[in-house]
């Protein structure tokens, strides 16, 4: 194989790792630093967006490795279910991302760097430890982590990376309560998988309220934001309308199939509801 060719597999492999989430994680992540700073420069997004999807390697890396015979079983085209890289070569990859992510984040400011910490440390607590195996350890785990990517992408996008606004502050504050209380969403399509293995998510725990919490929760939330920063009538009523039909789509399509479409909607209302916390 040649260098050319090693080199690209090799991006590949690292795109692989966090394609799926470039719907959930990546741009909301980024639309939500950008509106909330606001913008120093154009240049920075190049910042926020390598920021961001660097830390989202280094989760999504430690994530896989934990278990890759259950990626067999749910999800067979990521890299090391796929044979895109070997699971010795995973953990490698793993722990060798910790130091980059520090050291790169440590050239913005001490502030990245303590967000990049905290990113290791849930990152940590969530694989190794086992926080995913039970759906309120899961949910609040993963709840904190994404306000650290919020709040690390927005102080780089920021005038000041050493300082976050007050009303970023409370963007971050609800997006962290929004998103342990509706993480479920993403849980009901891996039912199969997760019961395989004994993980306890919500919708296999109390499959009923998992549901109802997503029709309650999501109007619920943006009824609240709406409140919080404002909106005129036109918006507050298509974001509530939009976020109550996803909501019901969860109650009444209870498909593995249905659930993956209802996931996708999800990540919809969620960037919304990044963009209205901001």
């Amino acid at each position: 194989m040649s260098a050319l060719d090693f080199g690209s597999k090799s991006l590949f492999t690292l795109y692989l790792f966090t394609h799926n989430d470039i719907l959930t994680t990546i741009i909301p992540t980024t639309l939500f630093a950008l509106v909330s700073a606001p913008l120093y420069s154009p240049y920075r997004c190049v910042h926020v967006v390598w920021w961001i999807w660097l830390h989202l390697l280094h989760f999504n890396v430690a994530n896989q490795v934990i278990d890759p015979a259950e990626d067999g079983r749910n999800k067979a085209s990521r890299p090391i279910p796929a044979g895109y890289i070997s699971l010795r070569d995973a953990v490698y990859l793993r722990w060798s991302l910790v130091p980059i992510c520090l050291v790169s984040s440590a050239f913005y400011s001490i502030q990245v760097l303590s967000a990049s910490l905290a990113i290791t440390l849930l990152t940590l607590w969530y694989n190794e430890f086992k926080a995913h195996s039970h759906w309120f350890s899961k949910n609040l785990m993963t709840g904190l982590g994404y306000a650290c990517f919020q709040a690390g992408a927005t102080l780089i996008a920021g005038r000041d990376m050493s300082r976050l606004e007050p009303n970023a502050l409370l963007a971050v504050l609800l997006s962290i309560a929004m998103f342990a209380t509706t993480l479920q969403a993403q849980d009901f399509k891996d039912q199969e998988g997760d019961r395989s293995i004994g993980r306890r998510t919500l919708p296999i725990a109390h499959p009923s309220p998992a549901r109802v919490s997503m029709f309650v929760g999501l109007p619920m939330w943006s009824i609240c934001l709406t409140q919080v920063w404002r909106m005129d009538a036109y918006c507050s009523v298509t974001f509530v309308l939009y976020s109550g039909l996803v909501g019901l789509r969860f109650m009444v399509c209870k498909t593995t199939q249905a659930d993956r479409l209802s996931c996708q909607l999800y990540s919809v209302s969620h960037t919304l509801i990044c963009l209205t916390s901001a």
